[in-house]
């Protein structure tokens, strides 16, 4: 009898190096199943908006849209499909962390994501959130006035339990996925490219307001403002906490003021 075949033992392979067209790829596609296919179907919704808005006779502020919308009319489907959109959105903020660590960063030293000043990074937040949210409202309101912006309803979700916990929920999945993946992710990914600092501040910045045309030009203009600021925020501090906390609590204040107002504020579209 011959005795049987022993199976190779499997051959371990050095992982391959960070060259910079592996980079420019591992960029391509990070931004092309994330954020980066957001901001190409924002410029499809307002190229359609504008259309159907010269069609009317009207302006773009006659139009209005949802940032946090229903997505079935059954309750409990409803509440499910939020819970698993947020949980997607966070994936892909990890994801970005992930491919950042797989290079070989330490991603907690780098960022600062630690909570060794918990109040401070709180204070920071809450000042940056301030500091950008009040202009940024009066920036909107302009817009809409002069029929640049949609009517942005921060949150229509149906008036359910669950309405508040998922809106704030929603904020903070929003501010972790885009200060992770707009600001620390990409502007390392293009310094590793040895690209010059203020082209990856522009870079981070047009992508932040691309994906938010949707809400009309000012929603651009607005959030690429925005973006230059905490892109050079990032780079002087190097902790993303107070990024993530300041836009969470801008989205909040969005989410969960906005439906409050509605219709009780004169100024407020």
């Amino acid at each position: 009898m011959t005795s049987a075949s022993v199976p190779a033992a499997p051959e371990f392979r050095e992982p391959r190096r960070d060259t910079p067209n592996a980079i420019r790829v591992e960029i391509a596609i990070v931004l092309l199943i994330t954020l980066g296919m957001s901001g190409l179907r924002s410029i499809v919704s307002i190229i359609e908006d504008q259309i159907r808005a010269a069609q009317a006779g009207q302006q773009l502020s006659s139009q209005a849209v949802a940032v946090v919308a229903p997505q079935s009319d059954l309750n409990w489907i409803d509440l499910i499909r939020q819970l698993l959109s947020i949980t997607q959105a966070v994936t892909w903020g990890v994801l970005g962390l992930y491919l950042l660590w797989r290079s070989g960063l330490a991603v907690k030293e780098r960022f600062g994501l630690d909570l060794r000043h918990p109040w401070r990074d709180l204070a920071s937040g809450a000042g940056l959130a301030a500091f950008i949210g009040v202009p940024g409202l009066g920036l909107y309101l302009v817009s809409h006035a002069l029929g640049f912006s949609l009517t942005v309803v921060g949150s229509n979700l149906t008036d359910t339990w669950w309405r508040l916990p998922v809106s704030i929920l929603a904020a903070i999945e929003n501010g972790f996925l885009e200060e992770v993946l707009v600001v620390a992710y990409l502007i390392t990914r293009l310094q590793d490219l040895r690209v010059r600092l203020w082209v990856a501040v522009a870079a981070s910045a047009l992508l932040r307001g691309s994906y938010h045309l949707y809400q009309g030009y000012g929603g651009f203009v607005g959030n690429a403002i925005m973006g230059v600021i905490f892109a050079l925020v990032f780079l002087r501090w190097r902790r993303l906490w107070p990024l993530v906390i300041a836009h969470s609590l801008i989205d909040i204040v969005v989410f969960v003021a906005y439906p409050l107002l509605q219709g009780k504020v004169s100024w407020l579209p």
